[in-house]
């Protein structure tokens, strides 16, 4: 059995996911190695090593994979839904008639393990973007192993906000599941 609320956090989840995945994009686009991208000087010893620009772009690539990941497979979980509605399908009205909530029989445990790998493979895009932000704070303001103040600025609060977010992701996610 599903609602429209299924629908609906599938929707979310392909449009966050697209949102990221733009960014990433956009960041695959950056060239690294070009010497006007940085602030610190290519003598210094903060400056950046060519493994940071490649690591760089290898979170990218695995950030937009994670991402893409996912949403093909909340679509495929929200196509499975519409094709269920062919067969079985009702419509109850609620409150006043103004709303209408949809019941569709669907195996419960293949749609709650899609949505989880769906989560997963968000949580991991997420992961890897934070990863490849690092590395551009690390070619823009210097490296962290030189101990550049500023890099560690920037780093800080990137590496406690984004996994604490994502750690409440995933527990009001476990939590939804549990109800």
């Amino acid at each position: 059995m599903t609602t429209s609320i299924h629908v609906t956090a599938l929707d979310s989840v392909v449009n966050v996911n697209s949102l990221f995945t733009l960014a990433v994009f956009i960041g695959l686009a950056w060239n690294p190695y070009d010497p006007s991208n940085t602030l610190v000087d290519p003598s210094s010893r903060c400056a950046p090593t060519s493994k940071i620009a490649e690591d760089l772009i290898k979170f990218h690539v695995y950030s937009f994979s994670s991402f893409l990941f996912s949403s093909l497979v909340a679509l495929a979980i929200k196509q499975a839904i519409k094709l269920s509605k062919s067969h079985t399908f009702n419509i109850h009205v609620t409150f006043r008639g103004s709303e209408f909530l949809e019941h569709v029989d669907v195996n419960k445990t293949l749609l709650r393990v899609g949505m989880v790998v769906s989560g997963a493979g968000s949580v991991a895009g997420c992961v890897f973007l934070m990863l490849a932000l690092v590395n551009v704070v690390q070619i823009k303001v210097g490296t962290l192993a030189c101990g550049s103040g500023h890099a560690f600025a920037a780093v800080v609060p990137l590496v406690i906000l984004v996994p604490l977010a994502l750690l409440i992701y995933v527990c009001v996610g476990l939590y939804a599941f549990t109800r």
